[in-house]
């Protein structure tokens, strides 16, 4: 029964790529004898042409993160597995996907701007600067809640901290094998992708346990070393550390998407958990909005239009290239989204397993996956967790290069040595919210990420539906159709705003809650600026047609 049920979600997938895909295509008219910015903009730090394998592994890395996994586990456990796996398949095919999509294209069209920029050439001054603000507030989130959990797997497992700074090392050489050694692509991969899959099993031989706890705890000594990490990835030119590290990485997640696949379609594994449990849940909320803000990612993300407009479409190679890279790997995401809520549907709803965090659970459950071709559940499960943390890493050093980018966009910091004190600036608030003991609405002290996912998840899902406002208001000034996109849009602006007054209310006074209050505050002027904007326009036909 999992297996019927995977592989259904497998064919919506499938067609929407072909049918929804072919029709996205055709909507915004790629045409490959279009230069885009890599090309006419050629730098070599940022602006980079990459072929497709390479940028879709730098692409679909950053937008994975934890979010496609801790999402669907936690609204699946909370709600049962039923509508997190509609929200995924509808949420990735007709809104996550067109989002991801459009902001690639528009981007591309617009010299590599952000969609932060973009808001501006086609909304207002004011708009461009609450875009700013409103997502360089969300990379604070983002750099916070994926810096906590790629500690807390860090000190939980001392592999897979070993295999991610072998991991990084790789990165470098592969970089310097490829730009500057000239080595070709094939072989390239060959050596560096086994290599990688080694450091997989030597990591278990040589786990990194015994690093001095920091503040008492070693999860906080992994906070500052990863902070660090984030400042040196931001800094570096795409071509040694960031393009090389999403490709390698882009191998890992792929074993772990197949493992999962395989594993659950020959497995034979029965369907335990509950399809539906409860409209309320007690360690989540309601399921009308909190369901849609809960899986984060998976289905739709506002921190994808950041990439797509910050990165992505920088070092993209030519416009077609856009479907397999915007909407493509929004498809894939679902799929991961799927194979981690797979890991809940072969629970028992009174097994123990079901009251751990989301990351014993996705492990033990990729053990079980991969269990089935004789793979030890040991190394099975530092194989679930080293892929979980390899999505993290790659949206944090993502992350960090991006909030560097909005912030010196903001107060037009201009030369090359401003991205040190861009970055700096931007990694002082999640060096803080890491370190610091951060509490629970009930006052308990709780992880950092735990306190900081509800108000991340509305946060994240906001910025989609602005990116998707800013997409609608693009199309309409080029004269062409805007339901696909003002349908969704409408659907996420809704659920998102209330989910935030919600979380707003629950905590009240506290930080979160007055950061909560500010990202309100900028959302709602944001949707204010773009009504404002058709009601003009409107306004200026009727005058016309006067004349």
């Amino acid at each position: 029964m999992l297996a019927v049920v995977f592989l259904i979600a497998c064919g919506f997938f499938a067609l929407a790529y072909v049918k929804y895909g072919g029709f996205l295509k055709k909507h915004f008219e790629l045409d490959n004898r279009n230069s885009p910015p890599s090309c006419t903009m050629y730098d070599g730090v940022d602006y980079c042409p990459a072929p497709v394998p390479v940028l879709f592994g730098h692409h679909f890395s950053s937008i994975a993160g934890a979010g496609p996994v801790l999402g669907p586990i936690i609204a699946g456990i909370a709600f049962g597995w039923g509508p997190a796996w509609l929200w995924i398949i509808i949420g990735s095919i007709f809104i996550g996907g067109v989002h991801d999509f459009a902001s690639l294209v528009i981007s591309i069209r617009n010299r590599g701007r952000s969609i932060a920029e973009i808001a501006n050439t086609y909304m207002s001054r004011r708009a461009y600067r609450l875009m700013l603000a409103f997502i360089w507030l969300c990379l604070v989130y983002v750099l916070t809640v994926f810096t906590d959990l790629t500690a807390s797997t860090f000190a939980l497992d001392g592999g897979v901290a070993t295999s991610s700074v072998l991991f990084m090392l790789l990165a470098v050489g592969f970089g310097i094998s490829l730009y500057r050694l000239k080595m070709p692509l094939i072989w390239a991969s060959v050596i560096f992708v086994s290599l990688l899959f080694f450091s997989v099993w030597l990591g278990q031989r040589i786990p990194l346990n015994n690093i001095p706890a920091i503040l008492g705890d070693k999860a906080k000594t992994w906070d500052i070393i990863l902070i660090s990490y984030c400042f040196i990835a931001s800094v570096t030119p795409v071509w040694i550390l960031l393009q090389p590290r999403d490709y390698l990485s882009s191998f890992l997640l792929y074993g772990s998407i197949s493992g999962g696949f395989l594993g659950i379609l020959f497995g034979g594994l029965p369907l335990n958990y509950p399809a539906f449990i409860t409209w309320d849940a007690k360690s989540v909320g309601p399921m009308f909005p909190l369901l849609f803000v809960t899986i984060a990612c998976g289905a739709i993300s506002g921190f994808h239009c950041v990439v797509a407009s910050g990165t992505s479409s920088k070092q993209i190679k030519k416009e077609a290239d856009a479907v397999p890279i915007g909407y493509g790997a929004m498809l894939i995401e679902g799929l991961v989204a799927i194979i981690a809520l797979c890991t809940v549907m072969i629970i028992g709803k009174n097994d123990p397993l079901a009251a751990k965090a989301p990351l014993a659970i996705y492990g033990a459950g990729i053990a079980k996956f991969l269990s089935v071709f004789g793979v030890p559940e040991k190394l099975g499960f530092s194989f679930g967790l080293l892929a979980l943390s390899t999505f993290l890493l790659t949206t944090l050093d993502t992350a960090t290069r991006l909030a560097r980018y909005i912030l010196q966009e903001f107060f037009n910091m201009a030369g090359k040595n401003t991205r040190y004190l861009a970055t700096a600036i931007t990694l002082f608030l999640p060096a803080v919210f890491v370190l610091i003991n951060i509490k629970d609405a009930s006052g308990n002290v709780v992880p950092a990420w735990k306190s900081i996912w509800p108000i991340f998840g509305a946060t994240n899902q906001l910025l989609a539906g602005l990116a998707l406002m800013v997409v609608a208001v693009w199309l309409k000034k080029k004269g062409k159709k805007i339901w696909f996109v003002v349908i969704p849009m409408i659907f996420m602006l809704g659920m998102t705003l209330w989910a935030l007054f919600l979380v707003i209310m629950q905590y009240k006074l506290s930080l979160l809650g007055f950061i909560g209050d500010v990202l309100l505050l900028l959302a709602v002027l944001l949707i204010v600026e773009a009504i404002q904007i058709f009601e003009a326009k409107k306004h200026l036909k009727r005058i016309l047609k006067r004349k």
